[in-house]
């Protein structure tokens, strides 16, 4: 590190040089700075004078040209300063500090920093922008003297200490404060009016871990802004009509896992409500993941039975096997589609299959509110914080500890360790809370040149997909809005049943289904899909080669077709294993072996999604519309 100098007296320089030492033990003590203080008369050389608690030795003279570090280390301890040329509380480095004196070395100002420890009056308070600077100078002076085994008064450290804890939790309260102010700023330029009444309470009350332990008077009215956190928050508001208008089944003849249209529902029904264990096998063997990652077969078969019988556990409408499936496919369609499977290794693609697998293992068909509310033992285990989705994950980890379920146990330590922080992180990020925060973080990434973190892409991916139906055809996001209406009637009557007031949208009798819909999609669902799509993009950019470079395509065109068939048995896989890898698409060789080959030149990716969004979103506005005038009829109806 090239020296730096800070000037002491007229004719005397202090240099700063990076180094390590060696102290008599032969150890070496890594410092931020050493610094040697050379102080060049004018003839051009001098001695340096160490502090008095030490034995003195002899400096070699330099030249205004040269500097050398010391080598007599034996007694003297690395001091660590990174204090500014003139510092605001100390004026460590003033020329008249001590009157001219040349004599002076490093030990005498820190010494003289360490007295000024003892002094506490007129000290700026802790949430002023001066205390920051006043803050880091003692805190530095302390290290300095440490370092160097200068005595200090115990209360004065102690009290030095305190006090630049306090600075540190204003500084954090201050900057959580703003981090939520800029939270809201995609919905407070809104109109409070624009927003009915039930929809407001409903994402305060539902969506916002703030709102949910505060009483209100009737009369009250949230403001809009805890409704952006609300939202932000909520995760799926996707709400329902409460007609049974059924949209034509797709042909699953026709029907292929890599289509954004897939449907769900008719794999479901063909595959006799087993469509999880289907889909999830169909994409690991698709990539061979249980031949390359050395993965039991019937460890794997057994793990995919146990995920539908727990999301079979509560019988919920919406939170199902077939939700879980639909978002597995919908995650896997977003990284086939975009050719992000290129930039994931054997692992974090199994990472990714297996988050989207259980983000909502043994969910219990109420929200995380009504959990607190009720103060159920899952509440309570994880302190109200993200419960629904810590639950998930933890569930599903100590499933994977008993040997039949066990798909980790060929894993190594290191793949085991971030394998599991691949999936808490994805699993997560799935908490609604976490919305804004997340969409924050992932716009700030963007405008970087530094790359995307994987763990960050892929959880974005994972919630996006989660929230993903309002931006498919009509007939599935009807389908879906439908079931998640009936579980939180069925919520609303838990609550009624425990004497807790019924959450907003969770009363048969009253409901604004069209107008929370309205709002799901153009706050939450449309700019988190346009957050994810630029993030792809940059991530292709990043890949991209000349196509002259490129080789063979890894990623299969295998689709779920009308006849689909059980996981095969162990042998019957280890028999067809063989020939997997010569199996083709459009006529060239699949190559299993790598999940990161450089992608294509094209890098803007297709958003099959941006059409459904504008055509559903109209469809709710003209169901609203509706809606309202239905409302009046029946006001009109009921007056004498």
């Amino acid at each position: 590190m090239p020296g730096r100098k800070i000037r002491l007296t007229s004719g005397s320089s202090l240099i700063i040089i990076g180094t390590s030492l060696t102290n008599s033990a032969s150890k070496t003590i890594k410092a931020d700075f050493l610094i040697v203080a050379l102080f060049i008369s004018v003839s051009g050389s001098s001695t340096a004078k160490r502090h008095h608690h030490h034995h003195s030795a002899k400096s070699p003279k330099l030249t205004r040209t040269s500097a050398v570090r010391h080598h007599d280390t034996d007694h003297l301890s690395p001091i660590f300063s990174n204090k500014p040329k003139f510092s605001g509380e100390n004026h460590l480095f003033d020329d008249h500090l001590y009157g001219g004196d040349p004599s002076k070395t490093p030990y005498d100002i820190i010494e003289h920093d360490v007295a000024i420890l003892s002094q506490r009056k007129n000290l700026p308070p802790p949430d002023s922008f001066d205390a920051l600077q006043i803050g880091s100078e003692r805190l530095r002076t302390i290290i300095a003297a440490l370092h160097c085994n200068i005595g200090m008064c115990r209360e004065d450290l102690l009290r030095n200490l305190d006090y630049v804890a306090n600075i540190l939790e204003a500084v954090h309260q201050d900057e959580t404060r703003r981090l939520m102010e800029e939270d809201d700023g995609a919905l407070s330029e809104i109109e409070p009016d624009s927003v009915p009444n039930e929809v407001r309470d409903w994402l305060a009350m539902t969506f916002t871990r703030s709102m949910s332990t505060i009483k209100r008077r009737p009369s009250d009215k949230p403001k809009f802004k805890s409704v952006a956190q609300a939202i932000r928050a909520g995760i799926m508001v996707d709400r329902i009509l409460r007609r049974n208008i059924l949209a034509p089944p797709y042909d699953i003849h026709r029907q292929t896992i890599n289509e954004w249209t897939f449907d769900v529902f008719s794999v479901n029904e063909f595959t006799s409500g087993q469509c999880l264990r289907y889909v999830g096998f169909e994409l690991m063997q698709r990539y061979n993941l249980p031949n390359k990652l050395h993965i039991s077969i019937t460890a794997l078969q057994n793990f995919l039975e146990q995920m539908e019988s727990g999301y079979s556990k509560y019988r919920n409408p919406y939170h199902n096997l077939i939700h879980a499936a639909d978002v597995l496919q919908t995650t896997y369609q977003i990284i086939y589609n975009s050719g992000l499977m290129n930039w994931l290794s054997d692992h974090e693609l199994f990472a990714m299959f297996i988050a989207a697998i259980v983000h909502d293992f043994e969910h219990t068909g109420t929200s995380n509110n009504f959990h607190i509310q009720s103060r159920s033992d899952v509440a309570l285990i994880y302190n109200d914080r993200a419960v629904l989705e810590n639950h998930h994950v933890s569930a599903a980890f100590r499933l994977m500890r008993i040997d039949d379920y066990n798909i980790l146990s060929e894993f190594s330590a290191d793949e085991y360790k971030n394998f599991r922080h691949l999936v808490i992180e994805m699993v997560l990020a799935t908490d609604m809370s976490s919305h804004f925060a997340q969409l924050k973080t992932m716009k700030s990434l963007l405008s970087m040149p530094e790359n995307i973190e994987k763990s960050k892409a892929l959880a974005l991916v994972l919630h996006s997909a989660d929230i993903s139906h309002p931006g498919k055809p009509w007939s599935i996001h009807y389908s879906w809005t439908e079931s998640l209406m009936e579980e939180y009637f069925k919520q609303g009557e838990k609550e009624k049943e425990l004497g807790l007031p019924c959450s907003p949208l969770c009363d048969r009798d009253n409901t604004l289904v069209a107008e929370s819909q309205i709002g799901f999609i153009q706050y939450i669902v449309e700019p988190s899909f346009v957050v994810m799509g630029d993030m792809l993009e940059k991530i292709l950019k990043s890949l991209s080669v000349p196509d002259s470079e490129l080789p063979s395509p890894s990623i299969p065109a295998k689709s779920v077709s009308s006849s689909p068939s059980p996981p095969p048995s162990p042998r019957s896989l280890n028999d067809s294993s063989t020939h997997q890898d010569e199996q083709l698409e459009n006529g060239r060789e699949r190559k299993p072996s790598s999940m990161t080959t450089p992608i294509s030149r094209l890098t803007v990716v297709r958003r099959p999604w941006t059409e459904y969004l504008k055509e559903n979103r109209e469809r709710w506005i003209r169901e609203a519309e509706e809606e309202k005038r239905r409302k009046e009829l029946k006001v009109i109806e009921e007056e004498p």
